[in-house]
């Protein structure tokens, strides 16, 4: 059996991906359900701005998350190949996974360490390798990405349910556990393509007697492996030191502003060196990643700030509120196909409107989105309670979206971008994953509800949270219609790039 093997007309090697990151996902979506209400409930209970530091912490955690995939990413360019490094990387999640199912908070700081540095390896490899299964003119090749993306969303929705169920159930260490099992799956699922020879000859290290060489008595692959592991309890203390260096900023904070202040600098300079051609197509690349980090920094609310928001203020009788980080994942498998339909549909009457359009759109439902739950307080019950329903409809109008935005973001980066920068501007990319977790934690430590009790009143957080989201949803909307002004002057800059 080869690479040449096909089921239902795509590579066998498909599939095997497929259940790989489905159960990576189920593993990192169903540890990030429960992640900022077991902060908040059991980690930091004792602390009178418990909210305050969790915003911190998830802030530094996810934005470590995004920013370690560009290291990740290279280090396997240069000398793992995509095989050995989602090893590696999904070795270590799931050993960062089963140590939270450990009730201690030196335990928890390290878990989250072990994931950060294993997501590095895993994330940006197992998209790449589906990549390679296909010759670049294969015209499955989309399909092959539309089946692909649909694993990794069937494993964000059902995770947040299950784990959800056994956390409120058996208590929380169950409900991670239940994550790293899977995160165990998903490997298990990968090595068994690996024997079955269903990837041929990729994912290969790209010259793999470089592994064997030594350094410290130690071959360069097992360098890797323990330094990533030494790099756990650093990155520990990193996140660990959660109290305000400088106003509300933390270390990590800090940190990303230096990284900003360089990429901005940098940018600046390559924008300088650039053709008049390649100025135009980059500086649209930068404004779609600006556009793109606004939107994620919003959308990933929905693991923090909305959370506690559900678990404190709306009315939930048929799922908890760990649980309801399921909804946008099961919007995104309800619509993905029906709107990349719609654009098909358009495309053949000339009516498809080209990416900048769509990026204004994505904003725009975005800021509808929080404007729902801003409106929600006005149906809310003496308790401080809303109605479910307009917690449902948030989520529809986000995933809408996310769906404008999202698929086309990447492939337009590389398009725009001039080849000789393309490998730095996808770091950018993934690098706005990571900025956009700076702006989660800027908006989460502004909603703290400061309390070191459950004794705060509902009424008092849903006026604080409802009017956060009204300045949301007043941003994000500022955001898309300036967007779709510019649109006709950003169509022009773009040229023939649609």
């Amino acid at each position: 059996m080869n690479n040449q093997a096909t089921t239902w007309g795509h590579p066998k090697g498909l599939f095997y991906l497929f259940f790989a990151e489905l159960w990576e996902r189920f593993s990192f979506y169903g540890m990030r359900a429960l992640l900022t209400l077991y902060m908040v409930e059991v980690v930091f209970e004792a602390l009178s701005n418990r909210d305050f530091v969790t915003a911190a912490i998830y802030s530094s955690y996810g934005s470590l998350v995004y920013a370690g995939t560009v290291i990740g990413g290279r280090i396997s360019d240069r000398l793992l190949g995509m095989r050995k490094s989602i090893f590696l990387g999904g070795i270590l999640m799931a050993i960062g996974h089963f140590v939270l199912a450990i009730e201690h908070n030196i335990a928890f700081f390290l878990a989250l360490s072990f994931i950060i540095v294993g997501n590095a390896f895993f994330k940006p490899n197992i998209s790449t390798f589906v990549g390679t299964l296909y010759e670049d003119n294969d015209p499955r090749k989309d399909s092959g990405f539309t089946i692909f993306y649909m694993g990794i969303n069937l494993g964000a929705w059902v995770s947040p349910l299950l784990c959800g169920w056994l956390a409120a159930s058996y208590g929380w260490h169950y409900g991670f556990g239940l994550a790293g099992i899977g995160m165990v799956a998903g490997l298990v699922f990968f090595y068994s393509g690996i024997k079955k020879g269903v990837f041929g000859d990729k994912g290969l290290p790209p010259e793999p007697q470089l592994l064997e060489q030594k350094q410290f008595g130690l071959s360069k692959e097992r360098v890797i492996t323990l330094l990533s592991v030494i790099a756990v309890p650093l990155i520990a203390l990193l996140i660990s030191a959660y109290n305000p260096i400088y106003n509300e900023d933390t270390l990590v904070n800090l940190i990303f502003k230096g990284i900003g202040v360089f990429i901005i600098g940098y940018l600046t300079y390559i924008l300088y060196q650039a053709s008049a051609d390649e100025r135009k197509k980059l500086f649209v690349a930068i404004l779609i990643t600006l556009f793109m980090t606004i939107f994620w920094g919003f959308h990933e609310l929905s693991g923090s700030v909305i959370t506690l928001f559900s678990a404190r203020n709306v009315e939930l009788t048929i799922m908890s509120a760990a649980q309801t980080n399921s909804l946008n994942p099961m919007f995104i498998i309800l619509f993905a196909i029906p709107i990349s339909m719609l654009w098909t549909w358009l495309s053949k009457r000339g009516l498809n409107p080209r990416t900048p359009y769509k990026f204004g759109l994505g904003l725009v439902f975005a800021g509808l989105s929080f404007y729902v739950l801003a409106i929600s307080g006005v149906s809310a019950n003496e308790e401080g309670l809303v109605p479910f329903s307009y917690l449902l409809v948030m989520y529809l109008l986000l995933s809408v979206g996310e769906l404008f935005m999202s698929p086309v973001g990447l492939s337009k980066i590389t398009s725009l971008s001039p080849k000789r920068i393309v490998a730095f501007m996808m770091g950018v990319w993934f690098l706005s994953s990571a900025f956009a977790f700076q702006v989660v934690g800027f908006i989460g430590k502004k909603l703290s509800v400061e309390s070191g009790s459950d004794a705060a009143d509902p009424l008092q957080t849903l006026t604080l949270y409802t009017e956060g989201f009204a300045l949301i949803a007043q941003y994000s909307m500022i955001a898309g219609v300036v967007v779709l002004v510019a649109s006709p002057l950003i169509k022009r800059l773009m040229g023939e790039v649609h």
